[in-house]
């Protein structure tokens, strides 16, 4: 046991240097950080451990999706869809209309009930059809229920993440709460009015024409360009906002815009609808509001265009960024605003600070009070356990909160628990007549099982509280994960190594622990 191949003395050697180096840029301050980030090859450390919400201030933003929304959305869809393929197919309807989950049709030929039912299975399969006296009923059961929930919040999430990465917030916590909900965290945020307003609009954009006769399929819509004002445009969008491919803020004639490109689908049916309708008013909508009507003054192809109106830079700026991120399929409600202020995150940081501080100066005192040489090996190896975990955390780029300083701290004590049992080990070794190599080499044999096994529990504790846990627990599992493998390492692997380099230099013929 006391015994090192040079390939091991090298693998010690180099994750202790590479602790050192990697947990160094967290105890200098940002000035210096920036420094060594210009100076330094790309290659070498210069990143920090990221501060969590609680650490380092910022907002914490609970979300509701509303849910129900999209289901009426798709249930009308594909209540549309169905007289459509129906009337296609001369299957005639006596009565029809809309549920809370579903639609129902009545058959004026009782006789077409199947060809019915296959119609509508082939629109969505997710819906359950049942059919009875000439009556089909198109129901969304429990099960399609959660699908569509499920997939409604998952794509709500993705666009949140992209419109608070556009916004250059860094490390966002963005996790899923319940059936509908979203717990979104902006540490450091200095402007959480502008998430929040990016976050309430849906961002759905169509384009369509304006009916200056106001026909029958049109809809009644305010103008952002004229205020106090509707105009009636076709109820049929022309295109839809999916068909952006991208969108940024631009000027022309000094004045802020938007400019857009479209994909081959949308650039053809703008080039062929602006060709068809030139000298007309075509409406461009975003959220249920007319951000501009230009007049079609010649055929648009090519798929580039621009949405002009009276808009400021920053509009065009966040308006692009809905675009680019893509439309939220259901509304967002904020049920729930938390802010941290800077000066609380650290005060923090400060407490987690001198907690860890004089946890770790009372343990070194006790173990070098206690076993003397074998307690400053054992103080040394410690130091980098420590720089060992905050390098882990800077390389993976992990966000430390408050709770994580808990688990730090935590693994303090037990990192030295494995230390302990050796040195008992030795002792009782050294009392009993064993020779110094002797000794050592039965203590750590003799307490290895038992280190390992203790370890080994509270890693299942802590993998169970990350899989289980959300937010703080999960960062306390995460520390104290960390902290075990580190622990293991330094006192099975660093020590060990110490006191075997010791003993082949001094040669000692007896032993004082």
């Amino acid at each position: 046991m006391i015994h090192f191949s040079r390939w091991k003395i090298f693998l010690i050697v180099a994750v202790s240097v590479w602790a050192v180096l990697f947990a160094a840029p967290n105890f200098v301050g940002e000035s210096t950080r920036t420094m060594l980030k210009e100076k330094l090859p790309a290659w070498m450390p210069h990143q920090a451990v990221n501060l969590g919400l609680d650490l380092q201030g910022g907002s914490h933003l609970l979300l509701e999706v509303d849910v129900d929304v999209v289901l009426k959305e798709q249930i009308e869809s594909f209540f549309e869809e169905a007289k459509k393929d129906l009337r296609k197919s001369r299957v005639r309807l006596t009565r029809k209309g809309i549920t809370d989950n579903g639609f129902f049709m009545a058959l004026q030929d009782p006789a077409q009930e199947e060809e019915a039912k296959k119609i509508l299975r082939k629109i969505d399969d997710r819906a359950f059809i049942s059919v009875k006296k000439g009556r089909i009923d198109a129901i969304f059961e429990a099960p399609a229920l959660k699908k569509i929930k499920d997939q409604t919040v998952a794509q709500s999430i993705e666009i949140v993440r992209r419109r608070v990465d556009e916004t250059g917030t860094s490390e966002p916590v963005i996790q899923r709460q319940g059936d509908q909900r979203i717990v979104l965290q902006l540490p450091g945020l200095d402007d959480p009015q502008r998430v929040k307003d990016l976050l309430g609009k849906t961002a759905k954009l169509t384009f369509h024409l304006v009916d200056v006769d106001g026909g029958l399929d049109t809809i009644s819509l305010p103008s952002k360009e004229m205020a106090n004002t509707k105009l009636s445009i076709k109820r049929r969008n022309i295109l839809t906002g999916d068909m952006l491919t991208n969108a940024q803020s631009a000027f022309q004639d000094g004045q802020p815009v938007v400019s857009f490109r479209l994909n081959k689908i949308g650039a053809k049916k703008f080039c062929d609808v602006t060709r068809k309708n030139e000298g007309q008013l075509f409406a461009i909508v975003l959220d249920g509001e007319i951000v501009s009507a230009p007049r079609i003054n010649g055929a648009i192809c090519g798929g580039a265009a621009i949405i002009t109106g009276n808009f400021t830079v920053r509009e065009t700026s966040d308006m692009s960024l809905l675009l680019r991120a893509g439309a939220l399929p259901a509304p967002l409600t904020i049920m729930e605003e938390r802010t941290v202020g800077p000066s609380l995150g650290s005060d923090s940081v400060r407490a987690g600070a001198i907690a860890g501080g004089l946890a770790m100066a009372f343990i070194l005192v006790y173990m070098i009070a206690s076993y003397g040489l074998f307690g400053v090996f054992a103080a040394v190896a410690l130091t980098i356990n420590m720089a060992l975990i905050f390098a882990v955390l800077s390389w993976l780029q992990a966000t430390l909160t408050l709770p994580g300083i808990g688990g730090i701290i935590l693994t303090i004590g037990m990192a030295v628990d494995a230390n302990v049992l050796i040195f008992e080990r030795i002792r009782e070794e050294i009392r009993s007549g064993r020779s110094v190599i002797s000794a050592i080499d039965s203590g750590y044999k003799q307490a290895m099982s038992t280190i390992v096994d203790a370890n080994m529990t509270t890693l299942i504790a802590a993998l169970f509280l990350y899989s289980f846990g959300s937010g703080p627990v999960r960062g306390f599992a995460v520390t104290l994960t960390i902290g075990i493998l580190t622990s293991l390492f330094s006192a099975i692997m660093l020590t060990r190594l110490i006191v075997a380099t010791w003993l082949k230099k001094k040669k000692p013929d007896t032993l004082t622990i």
